[in-house]
């Protein structure tokens, strides 16, 4: 048995499939997983003897491109579809079936190599926001606001299927027409199916039954690293009090010195060091002090049970991962569900939720006083203990049972 596993985004969106291929593994069955070749990601799946497949571009070369040469999203949705769909094709040679997350692009162009090899297809949300619910409304996409004054949300998840018709439909249906695939009237439910998996823990954020989706919450899939700390790391923290971690993952930022400043003035304001993730921000230290030590790609499990608190931007991993550690969280969100997590660990009491994208040093000197609080850290370590790892280990038992006997 051999399961292809698609994806085309950040980290967040490939490491959670590395934590599927390696149970995929342990059930029995081959997994390759078809991503971008960003140098980190094609480490990490080394890293967990995982075998790499590219997708057809590196995701900062894409973002790179997009910036430089700016096309309508129908448009440009369209050229991705075309070209992943060849990458994963090659990927899913000899496959018994396709998972994918990731753009939507991409999903359609996963779905369609299932659908024109008859394999069986998995459509994976790494967060409930994504799946139709009357419990939430669907984000909305760049000029696709919804309606004014509409707050019922299956009237909005109607509409998002307006929505996914009118950016995506002309990709998806293009690319299915020239496949001789039947074209689709309802893009979002083609891909998505009745019963896609849910990779994220009931804990911090639980599905509630809806009849618009039947989603089935595995957990989160969660990649064990037992990488221990550098040299340079593990001497920092142990020279003194726990530091406060301060990164924001894949998000790049216009400003890298002014966020770097204000996140250094804020800790230091509650008399901390700081760990800092230079990251796809690019931050660095303002000056010469030695509370700050700046790091690049670390084992964020072993770290966060030994900070003091969690700054970060709210994507699901981090967000999922300071929350096993029994870190406190300050999240700053930037776009699409990042708001909805900062909601949910504030409403929990494991943190606090910056109001709005942009901090100023009393604003993110707030939150961080929150989260510093033995209150907080208490409460954070009693959540900890309810958020489950066993995510990926479910789901590989799903898929295993799903597809059955395979003929040699």
């Amino acid at each position: 048995m051999r399961v292809l596993l698609s994806t085309l985004g950040s980290r967040g969106d490939v490491e959670p499939l590395v934590a599927l291929a390696v149970a995929l593994k342990a059930q029995g069955a081959d997994a390759v997983v078809c991503a971008p070749a960003d140098v980190e990601f094609i480490e990490l799946t080394d890293r967990a003897g995982v075998e790499f497949a590219p997708a057809f571009m590196p995701i900062r070369a894409f973002i790179a491109m997009a910036r430089k040469d700016p096309k309508p999203l129908p448009e440009r949705a369209a050229d991705v579809a075309q070209a992943q769909f060849e990458a994963i094709s090659a990927a899913a040679e000899g496959c018994d079936a396709v998972v994918g997350t990731g753009l939507m692009p991409s999903v359609a162009a996963a779905q369609c190599v299932a659908e024109l090899n008859g394999l069986p297809w998995f459509k994976v949300g790494l967060c409930p926001m994504y799946l139709p619910s009357e419990a939430h409304a669907p984000h909305a996409y760049p000029g696709r606001l919804h309606p004014e004054g509409v707050t019922d949300n299956r009237v909005l998840w109607n509409h998002d299927i307006e929505t996914i018709n009118a950016i995506f439909g002309p990709a998806v249906n293009g690319l299915r027409t020239r496949l001789g695939l039947p074209v689709t009237d309802n893009v979002r439910d083609h891909v998505f199916t009745r019963s896609p998996f849910l990779a994220s823990d009931a804990t911090l954020w639980p599905w509630e039954p809806s009849d618009l989706c039947e989603a089935a919450q595995t957990g989160a899939w969660i990649l064990e690293d037992d990488r221990p700390p550098s040299p340079e790391l593990e001497a920092f923290l142990n020279a003194g009090e726990a530091p406060v971690y301060v990164g924001f993952g894949s998000l790049p930022t216009h400003d890298p010195k002014e966020a770097a400043r204000i996140a250094i003035e804020a800790v230091r304001g509650q008399g901390r060091r700081i760990v800092l993730l230079r990251g796809w921000a690019d931050l660095d230290r303002i000056d010469g002090g030695e509370d700050v030590l700046v790091i690049g790609e670390v084992n964020q499990q072993a770290l966060f049970r030994r900070v003091a608190a969690v700054v970060h931007h709210g994507g699901a991993g981090t967000t999922t991962t300071a929350a096993h550690a029994g870190a406190p969280q300050v999240i700053v969100p930037q776009i699409v569900d990042q708001p909805f997590w900062a909601r949910k660990v504030a409403r929990l009491g494991i943190g606090a939720a910056h109001d709005g994208p942009v901090p100023t040093v009393d604003s993110l000197s707030v939150g961080l006083a929150f989260a510093l609080r033995p209150e907080t850290k208490a409460r954070a370590a009693a959540i900890a203990a309810e958020v489950r790892r066993d995510g990926a280990a479910v789901a590989a038992r799903l898929i295993v049972d799903r597809i059955g006997p395979v003929s040699p």
